[in-house]
């Protein structure tokens, strides 16, 4: 089995970002992980993250960048990018007035020319998934496979979410392997089958809590070419700080203590 790098989305932490950003970073090197996807950059210049991740013997994979941004700050997002020594961009998630066929017919164009754009500028463009993409078809094809299908795969590569994968009742195993050479970056997440919570539409835990086949996913993965695994937890009902943890733990005991 090939050796992936173990990352964190930060959005897991978005609450104590807000309340002390540096310190939190610092948590998350301490803990182990190796590189961390960014959803903002909590007003700190480039050349300073670059410095405060350096510290910290962490990497920046990449950044979650909003629809709008990308659209009309793209060169200054793939600037910040590239001074923190990140490789993608990418898009995360779509607001729901967004999403009808029409919609997509233009996103399509769009996301073609952002992905030409950050080609030419030597940063990976990506496509991250929630559970929408599947549901909604464009001449009769789900969103996901035209997105892929359509785009080039040098503008536009996967960043597949495999929790909401499973839970819109596609097999992660199989779609791994489908996009397998594609697929650098894989959101690893797990969920439980029944909510405790009526108000959430997915209800995450901790790596190895939920339902999620882990150990078939992470051998599917390495198999695949995925370059990062990157731990994501929605929500957490334990504080967001020990779920982290006992996530990380989770990878260390199942993949890779075998690399030591």
């Amino acid at each position: 089995m090939n050796r992936m790098s173990i990352g964190l989305q930060l959005f897991t932490l978005r609450e104590q970002l807000e309340a002390d950003f540096e310190g939190t970073l610092r948590h998350v090197a301490g803990l182990g992980y190796e590189g961390v996807e960014f959803f903002h950059y909590g007003d700190i210049p480039a050349d300073k993250m670059r410095e405060l991740l350096d510290e910290l013997g962490m990497k920046a994979i990449g950044s979650h960048i909003q629809l709008s941004n990308l659209k009309d700050n793209l060169d200054n997002e793939i600037a910040y990018l590239k001074t923190i020594g990140a490789k993608y961009a990418i898009c995360p998630w779509l607001a729901p007035e967004l999403r009808d066929v029409d919609a997509w017919s233009q996103h399509l164009i769009d996301l073609a020319e952002i992905g030409r754009a950050c080609t030419e500028q030597g940063i990976e463009f990506l496509y991250h998934n929630h559970d929408f993409e599947f549901s909604t078809l464009i001449d009769g094809q789900m969103v996901f496979e035209a997105l892929f299908e359509r785009i080039p795969a040098t503008d536009l590569k996967v960043e597949m979410d495999i929790g909401w994968v499973q839970y819109s009742g596609i097999d992660p195993v199989g779609y791994i392997n489908k996009y397998a050479g594609r697929l650098p970056l894989l959101h690893l997440k797990d969920f439980l089958k029944e909510s405790r919570d009526p108000e959430k539409q997915i209800d995450t835990v901790e790596l190895g809590e939920g339902v999620l086949p882990l150990l078939d996913i992470v051998k599917a993965a390495s198999d695949a070419g995925v370059e990062w695994i990157i731990v994501e937890q929605d929500s957490c009902v334990n504080p967001p700080l020990e779920s982290i943890a006992t996530s990380y733990n989770w990878v260390q005991q199942n993949y890779l203590n075998q690399f030591k």
